[in-house]
């Protein structure tokens, strides 16, 4: 065949490119399991970092097999919701089949268009319950889990992470654990709007919904502010009713009279 002809560089280039192609099909093969792993693993030490399961960074120190075996240890149930806020799912919580709803992207969508969503809640043993919440930064998407103490009112923790914020501003909603610890003890006013407050000065106000943006990061702390807001109205129908019957439950505690009173 004449190595200078038109033919010979059309059918030498399908078959570069079809080796290529076998290849990369190949190495996608053999890796996907491994990324999968990881990506599970990143998913449960960001969730249990916000639960307060262990200190942030023995979650980052410990092995994959440990993480799901400490997942596996502490979690009570796991389920989904749709924006109705009844139950429609369950999740997985055994060691070997743990079951997320990672993927939040879609979601996102969902919530936005009103459309068919599975938001997933995650109940620890302590009482702690988790759920993601996801939305767009400055440079791309932001995203984390927010822990309710167990009047699924009172914000018991956080972890927030990002696609490419700028290192030294946006990038600290990962980088700076003083920023997640801001919302410790914060609450969210289910059926307010906002629920929540992430801006400049907000905690000036005396709210226990605000936590003050981060200087220099108005985009990121913009884009934040909304995705939490989204979220959690998102969520409203299944907490909010929730905390509203336990602090009915609270109330009759503190009301009935004692036997020994009466």
């Amino acid at each position: 065949m004449n190595t200078n002809s038109n033919v010979y560089t059309v059918i030498y280039t399908a078959v570069i490119v079809v080796v290529v192609a076998a290849l990369l099909a190949f190495v996608a093969g053999r890796l996907g399991p491994a990324q999968d792993a990881n990506a599970k693993a990143e998913t449960l030490r960001q969730m249990m970092s916000a639960a307060g399961v262990k200190p942030t960074e023995e979650l980052y120190a410990a092995k994959n097999a440990e993480i799901l075996q400490l997942y596996a240890d502490n979690i009570q149930e796991a389920y989904t919701i749709g924006l109705d806020g009844e139950k429609n799912g369950e999740l997985s919580v055994s060691k070997d089949k743990i079951e997320l709803i990672d993927r939040l992207k879609p979601q996102n969508k969902a919530i936005l268009s009103e459309g068919v969503a599975t938001l997933p809640v995650y109940i620890f043993k302590s009482g702690i319950s988790v759920i993601p919440i996801y939305g767009a930064g400055l440079w791309g998407p932001v995203w984390g889990y927010i822990a309710f103490q167990s009047d699924n009112h009172t914000i018991a923790g956080a972890f927030f992470d990002h696609e490419s914020e700028t290192p030294g501003l946006g990038a600290k909603i990962k980088d700076e654990p003083w920023f997640r610890e801001k919302f410790i003890g914060k609450t969210v006013e289910w059926g307010d709007s906002p629920a929540f407050r992430l801006e400049k000065n907000a905690e000036a106000s005396g709210a226990s919904n605000a936590v003050d943006a981060i200087t220099g990061a108005t985009m990121t702390s913009k884009g934040l502010n909304e995705a939490l807001n989204v979220w959690f109205k998102a969520y409203e129908k299944h907490f909010g009713m929730g905390a509203f019957f336990h602090m009915l439950e609270e109330h009759a505690v503190e009301t009935t009279p004692n036997a020994e009173e009466e």
